[in-house]
């Protein structure tokens, strides 16, 4: 793709974006947008942002050394950003345009909207916001639309796809930059969907960021908010805030048909629905309180549920059946039929029988064989309300079915680094009040020495069981390939094996990066070790 500056950096974007001086040649021709300067071909726009650990505006000399013809930058100068090697003609009329604004991070949005051609308008756009339970609602709204027969395309934490099968996303960034949202969006608009759903995380809708600040959404969904990601935004109150920006969207040049979907069970649902002021409200609970989609029974095994759902605006009883392990996926499921019944003007009642086919995503509740008599289980929770949200039930089944004092529910879970530390020994204490076994290791501890996550996260498994004894049912074990062992070696016939944390992702990170790391391959490396080896 290729534009002229001109033909999309309009007085209007230039508005939006914050642009306070403009300098260089007039009207050079734009070939892509890029904010690292390693990545940088010839004919990009390249953004220096200012970053934790280093600032875009010292590599504006690479980024023209590599071809950039256009720079948005911060500093009022740049010749002291611009490395002394290269050539002076680069800096003036010859070289590159300039584009100073407020803050390069939030121009980013409005000029990628428009150098792809706003592609969100070209499509309904799904927002779904939340603590838990994004990413699979997110993928779930994807597989009704393409069962009823429509194209959509989809971004999350975990997969992909902008008119194919899904793909995985290799970035543990679930909100990508505004370069790449609209990016995606573009490809989708440009493959045929008709719908685009999206994972809206809250780093993502903040201001800050401003990742998704040009992003039109035909509808909103809030799936819950609960403690997370303190460390970015300094109070549970702001974090709620932000995701409730989502909601404020709808609001955007009074569309009526727009609407939005929220869990009636979660106490800032109300706050939620006044951000989207006169939009359209659609509520579901799975703790039968009045909504549109209310839960009546459920029923959970290790491959999915049944249950029956009461449907408000008939007072029929509708029953589901789904394929997805972990009872707290029916949340998930109604959330889903909600979105796609409004969005298709489609009795609920007509798109129940396709829940039996939705596909779980990988690490979410993943089943891992063995022929040991043990369930082996993966799964991404690893914030306080998704360890209350996925123990209860897990701890139940198990009691439920083995005798008192057999199969025991033995976990191995971390929690990340230079993140929020608050929930850390939150995380023990709820862990602590159901595992009979707990083994701490590693998650992303990044710059943390790894021992002191370890240590918070065990005083908190003291506090929810003060009978737990290190080396006997507590085990420190930073390595999580070895703690995953050390988990399989106690685990007998019976008992469950809960790995928690990592999920789908592909890599732990530490001090000096990332390092490659698959939790589903690396239990299935560990059950071929102990078990199916002579």
């Amino acid at each position: 793709m290729e534009r002229l500056l001109s033909a999309f950096f309009s007085p209007d974007v230039a508005e939006r974006a914050g642009c306070l001086e403009k300098s260089g040649p007039q009207d050079p021709l734009v070939t892509g947008l890029e904010y690292d300067s390693r990545r940088v071909k010839p004919g990009d726009l390249y953004f220096a942002l200012r970053g934790l650990h280093t600032d875009g505006h010292r590599h504006i000399g690479q980024a023209i050394e590599r071809g950039a013809v256009v720079i948005v930058h911060e500093d009022e100068t740049i010749d002291e950003t611009i490395d002394e090697t290269v050539d002076e003609a680069i800096k003036g009329e010859a070289g590159a345009l300039y584009l100073r604004v407020r803050n390069s991070r939030v121009a980013m949005s409005p000029i990628a909207a428009a150098f792809y051609g706003y592609p969100s308008q070209r499509m309904a756009c799904i927002g779904v916001t939340g603590t838990e339970g994004k990413s699979t609602t997110v993928y779930l709204i994807w597989q009704l639309l393409i069962l009823t027969g429509k194209k959509a395309g989809f971004f999350s934490t975990v997969l992909s796809s902008v008119g194919g099968d899904a793909r995985p996303n290799p970035e543990h960034q679930t909100t990508p930059e505004a370069t790449e949202v609209q990016r995606l969006l573009w490809e989708m608009a440009e493959n045929g969907a008709e719908y685009a759903v999206v994972e809206a995380s809250s780093h993502g809708l903040s201001p800050k960021t401003n990742r998704l600040g040009d992003v039109e959404f035909a509808a909103a969904v809030m799936t819950n908010v609960t403690h997370e990601h303190l460390e970015f935004h300094g109070t549970w109150e702001q974090y709620r805030d932000d995701k409730a920006n989502l909601f404020r969207a709808l609001r955007r040049q009074g569309v009526l048909s727009r609407f939005g979907v929220i869990n009636a069970d979660d106490p800032s649902g109300p706050s939620f629905a006044a951000a989207a002021a006169n939009a359209k409200i659609l509520k579901f609970s799975v703790r039968g309180l009045a909504a549109d989609l209310s839960l009546g029974s459920i029923t959970s095994d290790a491959e999915g549920n049944w249950y029956n759902v009461v449907v408000q605006r008939t007072g029929e009883i509708i029953d589901i059946r789904d394929r997805l392990p972990g009872a707290f996926n029916a949340a998930n499921v109604l959330a889903a039929l909600l979105v796609v019944s409004e969005l298709l003007n489609v009795p609920v009642q007509e798109l129940t029988p396709l829940a039996a086919r939705l596909r779980p995503l990988k690490g979410r509740m993943t089943k891992i064989p063995n022929t040991m008599g043990i369930e082996l289980l993966v799964d991404y929770a690893h914030t306080p309300s998704s360890f209350q949200t996925i123990f209860p039930p897990l701890r139940e089944r198990l009691d439920r079915a083995a005798p008192a004092g057999k199969g025991r529910l033995i976990c191995v879970f971390g929690s990340a680094g230079e993140r929020d530390t608050k929930k850390r020994p939150l995380q023990g204490t709820i862990a602590a009040s159901y595992a009979d076994t707990i083994i701490l290791c590693d998650e992303d501890p990044r710059g943390e020495d790894p021992m002191i996550i370890l240590e918070e996260i065990a005083a908190g498994c003291l506090k929810g069981n003060p009978g737990l004894r290190r080396g006997r049912d507590l085990f420190l074990i930073p390595n999580r390939p070895t703690a995953i062992r050390q988990a399989l070696f106690l685990a007998e016939r019976g008992d469950l094996v809960l790995l928690l944390g990592k999920g789908h992702e592909n890599s732990i990170i530490y001090a000096d990066g990332p390092h490659p790391y698959d939790e589903i391959e690396e239990a299935e490396q560990a059950v071929a070790e102990l078990w199916n080896t002579p």
